[in-house]
């Protein structure tokens, strides 16, 4: 879907005329002038309609005879003094939405800033704007049938606002973050068949016209430089692992990064520890860390981010050949450090584990989070509505939950302790990778943390319940890949870290 900016017109051309009203049926000024065009007809509608311009609502009007448009829309804002950004994003994918159910092909969204109102009107558009573009998302590159039913026709979206130009650079920023979404929507919805770590890799390269730096390792050189338990991890697939690292530096020479590190494991069946049938289902998206961290790093590309920072995946596939890890393994990591394997379907954190050590000791960075679909347990815990965050550092942490509450992203913070870190301790060796029956996600955490070296500012991210939706799709999400973490990070970066 294209969309543009422009300036009030006096005439509307054709398809959509979308038009606001704050609650108790306010009508903004673009509204009045849609009612007087049409003969009063939304007023009228407004008698016969439960509408009260409540955030969200609609109420569509078809366009009387004499007007070039089809249809006149009617979006309620809410109260003028709780509009914000995130809610903006959501009416504008809600209208979205409904546009693409009636079939329109275009559509003018003419939404004035309501009296009492803390957001200015070009960021009313931006944000409307961001809105709409994530919710015209698709991944139908595999359909070869009834093409027709899951077609999105609208095309073209205009925005009309006083100031275009201030709009325009408003979102300019906010399409970069929605383009790093998409592609990290693109990555998890991708089947593995598809998508394996060289692949993955390939893709990643691609990202250097960008102005990414990107460089691919793969197993001759991990090998040489002691990755064992990432290594270890992908020994039993045929395809071969992968270590990406991009670098993005706009900001001061020098200046010490900020650094992502995400989980990329293509497919997981769980290794020997062999997960069940129904588990195995969608385990194509047990790379969502790795696919959130590109996302962030192609945002921070395409929108000039004025930071230094460094994103490094480990790309890998779990699988149960003759060659794969066994219970009772021992793996030495690049930090050095042992680790007895006793559940091969703990594997993520083995991946974690060398890319943590690989980027402190290459980088020195300023910070490190790193995101990983780690554990199902953080499920359990959180549903599917907060990421689990752990963390040394609680600045850092409430700085992510800042981020989240603004984004929509949210996070909610778990405990690191000793008693708990007991419980990974290996009787042959310096950690053992699973803690036992309870506390799954505290005790793979507190494996990672093993593994950040002093003087280090970090949090583990487990997004196990974010990063994909098998159930009820939001209205900003269309697909099963939802690009989780992106968002977050960008704002995270932005408020926190750029010069």
């Amino acid at each position: 879907m294209h969309i543009s900016f422009a300036a009030p017109a006096a005439k509307i051309q054709a398809g959509s005329w979308v038009v606001a009203a704050s609650e108790g049926s306010v009508l903004l000024p673009a509204a009045l002038k849609a009612d007087k065009a049409s003969g009063g007809a939304l007023l009228r509608g407004l008698k016969v309609s439960r509408f009260t311009g409540k955030s969200g609502q609609l109420l569509e009007v078809l366009a009387p005879a004499g007007l070039s448009v089809s249809r006149i829309v009617l979006v309620g804002l809410g109260k003028p003094g709780a509009l914000d950004e995130k809610g903006l994003e959501t009416i504008g994918a809600q209208i979205v939405a409904r546009l693409h159910t009636l079939g329109e092909t275009t559509a003018t969204l003419e939404v004035d800033a309501p009296k009492g109102s803390k957001v200015k009107a070009g960021e009313i558009a931006a944000h409307l704007a961001f809105g709409a573009k994530l919710r015209s998302y698709t991944f139908e590159k595999y359909r070869t049938r009834n093409l027709d039913e899951y077609k999105k026709r609208l095309g073209e979206l205009l925005v009309i606002a006083p100031d275009a130009a201030a709009a325009r650079r408003a979102y300019a920023g906010l399409d970069a973050v929605a383009n790093g979404i998409f592609l990290a929507r693109d990555l998890v919805n991708e089947p593995p068949n598809v998508l394996f770590p060289a692949e993955f890799a390939k893709r990643v390269k691609a990202l250097s016209k960008f102005g990414l730096k990107v460089e691919v390792l793969g197993e001759a050189e991990m090998k040489r430089q002691g990755f064992g338990a990432l290594l270890g991890v992908g020994q039993g697939s045929v395809r071969e692992s992968q270590l990406v690292v991009m670098q993005w530096n706009g900001g001061k020479k020098k200046a010490a990064p900020v650094a992502l590190v995400g989980k990329g494991v293509c497919f997981d069946s769980g290794g020997l520890s062999l997960k069940p049938g129904a588990a195995m289902m969608g385990m194509k998206g047990d790379m969502g860390g790795a696919a959130a961290v590109t996302g962030t790093m192609l945002a921070l590309a395409t929108r000039k981010a004025k930071v230094n920072a460094v994103g490094v995946i480990g790309l890998v596939e779990n699988m149960p050949d003759g060659g794969a890890i066994r219970p009772d393994d021992v793996l030495t990591s690049l930090s050095g450090q042992t680790i007895e394997v006793l559940n091969t379907d703990a594997e993520g954190r083995l991946v974690l584990a060398d890319c943590l050590t690989y980027t402190q000791r290459r980088f020195k960075p300023k910070c490190v989070v790193d995101l990983a679909t780690l554990t199902g347990a953080i499920v359990q815990a959180l549903g599917y509505e907060h990421a689990g965050v752990f963390s040394n550092d609680e600045k850092l942490v409430q700085r992510l939950r800042d981020a989240g509450v603004h984004t929509g992203e949210r996070v909610w913070q778990l405990p690191l302790d000793p008693c708990y870190d007991k419980m990974i301790r290996s009787k042959i060796a310096d950690v053992k990778n699973i803690g036992g029956a309870n506390s799954g996600s505290i005790t793979a955490a507190q494996f990672l943390l093993r593994f950040i070296e002093d003087g280090t500012v970090w949090a583990h991210l487990d997004i196990a319940g974010v990063a994909w939706q098998d159930h009820e799709h939001r209205v900003q999400i269309p697909s099963w890949g939802t690009g989780w973490g992106v968002r977050l990070l960008n704002r995270l970066v932005k408020e926190n870290y750029e010069n």
